[in-house]
């Protein structure tokens, strides 16, 4: 049982969720809190992973950390996105187990659902049928995420728990253009053509030096520059802008806006995370009944072996097979992506034209999670999205300004 002396490892707690989990994880009184940086701790290095948890023995962790992004990066790194996942997943698991970590949250997609699963998903529809190939590897990833904390739990009677968030966005967000998800994205596109618009190059040159692109090579070849910012020449920076969609009061978007998404504020993901880490065990999951001969994996004399796997759930038949054990979150509700994009353009003032490119991915038709078994485990969100968008456009003018 975790208490405000606990110590917590948040892996990634510079990122959009991250960052959300330990302010949440501060309010409620827990303050022995261990975070790195990539810079300090590369996640994807087995040896270093092993040499941090030598020496910080965290009580438990959240896994906060992973390599994402939109459509666009997930088409162009592919190798990427399921090796650094995979690897991320595999050191921090793998060494919390070995260093008798109290509980484990992992943090995935519910990109890992089938694409065409039947509406709204509920945790049983994993592995039903194929994927979205445009986020296919990350998927494949966080589905081996999963299935590691289900079988550690299994296998050794771990307490290692699985949340699946829908969409995501809020402070801290990415809104890098070349690798960014949806809204954050179509935000500063609408923002950056607007501007163009009003001929406001003070505030562009503040943006793209705020977050610099650097382009992939078609582009390089192009505009004849590894990375644009602004210092460059208007030429430059609109020529830059335009291989993303962004001209002149124009904004182009990938798809037709017909896709129907889901999402979630991410404080409010932050806030079920604590919940979750806080009040949820496997045992709540998988239920009371298999609790004593699953969970803990009690040998006859009622020792707890846990470097012996022999009596534990996956070798009693009778118990039947468990799985799908992961927990959805999210609001339970959707909008297509062009009733988003008209709610952007409201919320930053534009008056421009948005154009949409059908002749690129829409990605999944429909993205809608069931979310009552997060509801049954006592937590539900607080923020909808149109309160949503108007709080992440002011986070992200006031980020301009540091």
């Amino acid at each position: 049982m975790l208490d405000k002396k606990s110590k917590i490892y948040v892996a990634g707690h510079h990122g959009l969720v991250g960052s959300a989990i330990w302010k949440n994880l501060e309010a409620r009184g827990y303050h022995n809190l261990v975070g790195r940086s990539h810079r300090e701790l590369d996640l994807t290095n087995q040896a270093a992973v092993k040499q941090f948890f030598d020496e910080e023995r965290p009580d438990a962790v959240v896994l906060a950390a992973a390599f994402v992004g939109g459509i666009m990066a997930n088409s162009l790194y592919r190798a990427d996105f399921i090796m650094q996942n995979m690897k991320i997943q595999c050191n921090v698991i793998e060494q919390a187990y070995l260093h008798g970590v109290e509980k484990l949250l992992f943090l995935g997609s519910t990109c890992i659902y089938p694409k065409n699963a039947p509406q709204p998903m509920k945790e049983d529809a994993l592995l039903t049928s194929p994927l979205e190939y445009t986020n296919e590897e990350y998927a494949i990833a966080k589905i081996a995420g999963l299935k590691m904390c289900e079988s550690y739990n299994l296998q050794y009677g771990t307490n290692y728990i699985a949340v699946m968030p829908t969409n995501l966005y809020g402070p801290n967000d990415n809104f890098h253009l070349e690798n960014s998800h949806v809204l954050p994205a179509m935000m500063r596109k609408v923002y950056l053509a607007k501007l163009i618009h009003e001929g406001n190059w003070d505030a562009i040159r503040v943006d793209m030096n705020k977050r610099p692109i650097n382009p992939p090579s078609k582009l390089a070849e192009q505009i004849g520059e590894s990375n644009v910012d602004g210092h460059n020449d208007k030429e430059r920076i609109l020529k830059a802008l335009a291989f993303y969609g962004i001209e002149d009061n124009r904004v182009t978007l990938w798809g037709d806006g017909s896709p129907l998404r889901e999402f979630l504020w991410s404080e409010d993901m932050a806030d079920a995370s604590v919940h979750v880490l806080l009040n949820v065990d496997f045992k709540d999951i998988i239920g009371i009944e298999k609790y004593s001969s699953v969970f803990y994996g009690v040998s006859i004399d009622g020792v707890v072996d846990r470097n012996n796997s022999e009596g534990r759930g996956g070798a009693i038949p009778g118990l039947g097979e468990i799985r799908n054990c992961h927990i959805n979150v999210g609001t339970g509700k959707e909008l297509t992506i062009k009733e988003l994009a008209a709610l952007v353009v409201k919320t930053v003032g534009f008056d421009g034209e948005v154009a949409w490119d059908a002749s690129k991915p829409n990605g999944t038709p429909r993205k809608l999670i069931d979310v009552s078994k997060l509801h049954s485990l006592g937590w539900t969100h607080k923020v909808e999205i149109d309160e949503g968008v108007r709080k992440l456009y002011d986070w992200y003018k006031e980020s301009l300004n540091h």
